[in-house]
């Protein structure tokens, strides 16, 4: 759900109607000092913040960050520092601190489940931010975009408020090099002798990653949602050589297609992601064994959704026209993974809006750490300024069609960086191929909710209990 899409409103919602109800964990720090910026509508941050165990911190941020009245039109907003593997206390307690607010508050005035989900590949954050959504009572993480075997073990030490090391990934490093280690200590936050220790699920688009991660991974696995290829955001890419279709998207075959018997046979639950937009899949879903399933684009454009409200409307409107396009695209995010994105008027997703957007990097959350010549780690991304990134390493054919994700999802929600000249950065959208199932829950309405949804998800399974009762 990208950044901000699925916010604390949107997962208080789900969680009320007595669902796991998910929050992001991308770029939550960023998130939470713009929206401090922009002068906390409603007061939202500075309440819950008012019950964070370290005070002196919270001061800190506010003091730094926090504008009465919002920032002035056409003010940049202050940055945090990008983070690096020589993240000290100020960046982690931001992290901290963020996704603490963010649970705490999609956590309030009911007992229901919440949930955050975070990337594998955003390294750097994330031993900081799963300590802070446990501050605040989170009771699942879900983590996708890459392998992340040792995530367990971390959960299992910060519940016991334990240090936690994790290897940073670097792209030329060796057995001889010396690789450092992101290191975190939530002893200081110590509020009594432990922390519920949340279930985890990874996010996986393979039997055998599922398999290989029940062995060995560094604690227990509770179970793991199922993502296809038609799943909005990041998709794994294809197995084997890439294959591409007209329009430059990449094709999946057979040996991308999870085996259920084995996924069946792991003794652990799973829920079924991608393309579940109709009450006939998820019944489907579950009468072929899964738990229950995970829903993202019927949910990313409802009423509580944090994308932008003009925005959003926008895409509803398109989906009403019957003229929404959902496009594969293999170039767009530096990760290197296939990104989804919805073709719509004034996003970066037209090619002259992309072509006029000035490259930089200043967010830095999808960078690579990189050995340089003299031994020292530098940090790139195939979406900065070319002529840098093939100044550190790069490949100039890396650079070709890539964007900056991070500030153009961070303008998704209505955080987009005012840069000089009056421009503001251009948002992306991002969905999965669904889209079009956006029309069975509207219908002749004008807009729709996270309840509505729900129920119309859920009706097929109500018909079956009304069966069985009759």
């Amino acid at each position: 759900m990208g950044v901000g899409v699925s916010s604390w409103r949107l997962a208080r919602a789900v969680a009320r109607q007595g669902h796991l109800g998910v929050v992001s964990g991308t770029a939550l720090d960023t998130v939470m000092v713009r929206r401090l910026q922009d002068g906390d509508d409603g007061g939202h941050i500075r309440r819950v913040m008012s019950s964070f165990p370290l005070p002196e911190v919270v001061e800190r941020i506010l003091e730094r960050y926090f504008i009465p009245g919002g920032r002035p039109p056409g003010r940049s907003y202050r940055r945090i520092p990008m983070h690096t593997h020589r993240d000290g206390m100020s960046s982690q307690d931001l992290c901290v601190v963020a996704a603490f607010v963010e649970v705490a508050l999609a956590r309030e005035d009911h007992d229901g489940l919440v949930g955050i989900n975070l990337l594998t590949k955003i390294q750097f954050p994330t031993a900081p931010t799963l300590f802070g959504a446990m501050l605040a009572g989170v009771q699942c993480v879900l983590m996708g975009a890459g392998i992340p075997r040792e995530i367990p073990g971390v959960l299992d030490a910060l519940a016991e408020y334990r240090p936690v090391e994790t290897a940073v990934e670097i792209v030329g490093a060796s057995g001889a090099r010396a690789t450092p280690v992101l290191r975190f200590d939530p002893g200081r936050f110590r509020v009594n002798d432990g922390l519920p220790r949340p279930a985890f699920l990874p996010i996986i688009a393979s039997h055998v990653l599922a398999t290989m991660l029940l062995r060995k991974s560094t604690g227990s696995v509770q179970g793991f949602v199922v993502e296809g290829p038609t799943a909005g955001g990041h998709n794994a890419p294809p197995r084997g050589t890439p294959v591409f279709d007209s329009e430059g998207q990449p094709v999946y075959g057979e040996r991308d297609r999870v085996d259920f018997d084995v996924m069946r046979g792991l003794g652990v639950p799973y829920w079924i992601a991608g393309g579940v937009c109709s009450p006939a899949r998820v019944s489907e879903a579950i009468n072929d064994g899964a738990a229950g399933v995970q829903v993202g684009t019927l949910f990313a454009f409802c009423r509580e959704s944090g994308i932008e409200p003009g925005l959003r409307r926008q895409v509803l409107d398109l989906v009403r026209q019957g003229s929404e396009h959902v496009r594969t695209d293999a170039r767009v995010s530096s990760t290197g993974y296939p990104f989804k994105v919805v073709s719509v008027p004034g996003t970066v997703s037209e090619p002259a809006v992309h072509e006029a957007r000035q490259r930089l990097c200043d967010l830095g959350y999808l960078r690579e750490a990189y050995v340089k010549p003299d031994g020292s780690i530098g940090y790139r991304c195939a979406g900065e300024p070319v002529d840098l990134y093939v100044g550190k390493g790069g490949r100039v054919e890396d650079t070709v069609g890539r964007t900056c994700l991070c500030n153009s999802l961070a303008a998704t929600i209505g955080l987009g960086q005012a840069r000089k000249g009056g421009m503001t950065e251009p948002a992306l959208v991002t969905s999965g191929d669904a889209l079009g199932s956006v029309r069975e829950v509207l219908k002749d309405a004008d807009d729709y909710s996270a309840t509505d949804v729900i129920a119309y998800l859920m009706s097929h399974q109500a018909s079956d209990r009304q069966a069985a009762t009759a």
